[in-house]
């Protein structure tokens, strides 16, 4: 069957109790980088403010902010570091109307398909668990997001440059356009043209696992050419790249992000090293994207669900749901993302090569 997304419901602002409720109140920041005290801060659900009297729905959100009047009259999301004096923020810890505000987590809510049973087995999702199902849905998803200019975005560990075949995989998904962007670390890149110009990652062959002599040094060197090149783009000109994550994305004009650590080697000239910088990057793609599907990477995985909305507003205004999905190989770190409350979740245990591998024949890709 194919893919259909699923209606949102907005709350009845008919019913009485909606029309009684009072505006949203506001107050004046006097510090730059301070909220006022009382301060609503935003979830990951859809959220309405009512402003004159009106219901008008937050387009854009973000975990954990506070919501700004523009001077236009306009209300969005902003970190309080980014608050200065003067900026009107809006007011109210209740969250079902009574300051103003309903945050709504029930819009896509469906009929549950189990049986209903209060007791069952097999309900959690660990490594026995059968996601035959969850491949056929993405695989779905992602031939409706491409028919219909949807915006995916990929989080990936450097899992991925270890294996020829997932390198293989991936680079092929992004060449048949299934990718509208990346978001990882200094390792993805690095071991991924270390992958295309010395066929190892981290000194070990991607196919045969084998280490090379003085291979601990590969990694090392590609780091230093790539900053002698100037840039991950120059570097796959002046090297003459033709494979690879990082080959693909210059090639097709994928934009990406790099979020630096401490314990980066180099890094590489595009890796952005403040945190904050980083922060920003990454939402300016995630607020762009309809799907999201992280692999292999724990932290990054996180990261992106705690910037990551449940939902988006198309070009028309439609509420659609902002999917996501999470790959891993241990059920920790899909179920530590599963288990934060705020963000729906698919999770997959896997292995990076199979799960890429599946999907890009499912899509056709390979």
């Amino acid at each position: 069957m194919a893919f259909s997304l699923p209606e949102y419901a907005a709350p009845d602002f008919a019913k009485t109790y909606y029309q009684r409720v009072p505006d949203v109140q506001w107050a004046v920041c006097d510090m730059d980088g301070v909220a006022p005290a009382g301060f609503h801060s935003t979830s990951m659900h859809p959220e309405y403010f009512k402003i004159d009297g009106e219901w008008v729905l937050l387009r854009d959100i973000m975990m954990d902010d506070a919501v700004r009047m523009t001077p236009k009259g306009e209300i969005e999301v902003v970190p309080p570091r980014d608050l200065r004096v003067g900026d009107r923020v809006a007011l109210g810890r209740s969250e079902h109307g009574d300051d103003g505000i309903v945050v709504w987590s029930r819009g896509f809510e469906t009929v549950s398909e189990s049986s209903g049973d209060q007791f069952a087995f097999r309900q959690g999702r660990s490594r026995e668990t059968s996601y035959a199902r969850d491949y056929d849905r993405l695989i779905e998803l992602l031939k409706y997001e491409k028919a219909t200019g949807g915006n995916v975005l990929w989080v990936m560990g450097p899992a991925f440059t270890f294996d020829a075949d997932a390198r293989h995989a991936m680079q092929r998904m992004i060449e048949a356009g299934y990718v509208d962007g990346v978001m990882g670390g200094n390792a993805l890149a690095t071991h991924d043209l270390e992958g295309a110009v010395l066929h190892t990652a981290l000194g070990q062959d991607i196919y045969t696992q084998e280490s090379m002599p003085g291979g601990h040094y590969h990694h090392i060197d590609i780091i230093n050419e790539v900053r002698r090149s100037g840039s991950i783009s120059q570097f796959v000109e002046d090297h003459d790249v033709h494979d690879g994550i990082m080959y693909a994305l210059v090639k097709c004009g994928i934009p990406f992000v790099l979020a630096g650590s401490i314990r980066d080697d180099g890094p590489l000239p595009e890796v952005v090293g403040d945190a904050y910088d980083a922060q920003d990057g990454m939402y300016a793609l995630i607020r762009k994207s309809t799907t999201i599907v992280c692999m292999a990477t724990m932290l990054h995985s996180i990261a992106t669900g705690n910037l990551a909305a449940s939902y988006c507003v198309t070009a028309d205004g439609r509420v659609r749901p902002k999917f996501f999905y999470a790959v891993d190989a241990t059920e920790f770190a899909v179920n530590k993302l599963r288990d934060r409350g705020s963000l729906a979740a698919t999770t997959i245990v896997t292995n990076a090569r199979d799960f890429i591998t599946n999907i890009a024949r499912g899509v056709e890709a390979l």
